[in-house]
């Protein structure tokens, strides 16, 4: 992925396969934090791709439990 996408648009990793909220940039890496709770990681942009429609809708649900289960606010 050439350009960094908006604040908050959900990603894949495809060097870890994960998909992850993209939080910004920092000295040439992006940071993303996982959706369903959990330690923030940065990644190489070259490995970065928005996320499809099937892939954000497995990331809302699994945002939607870690909720339920008190994990994320």
């Amino acid at each position: 992925m050439n350009s960094a996408p908006a604040v908050g648009a959900l990603v894949l990793d495809t060097a870890k396969d994960q998909i992850g909220e993209y939080r910004g940039e920092w000295a040439g890496e992006w940071s993303l934090r996982p959706v369903d709770g959990g330690k923030e990681w940065t990644a190489d942009p070259e490995h970065i791709q928005l996320a499809t429609l099937e892939q954000r809708l497995r990331a809302g649900t699994a945002h939607a439990n870690a909720r339920s289960r008190g994990e994320v606010l």
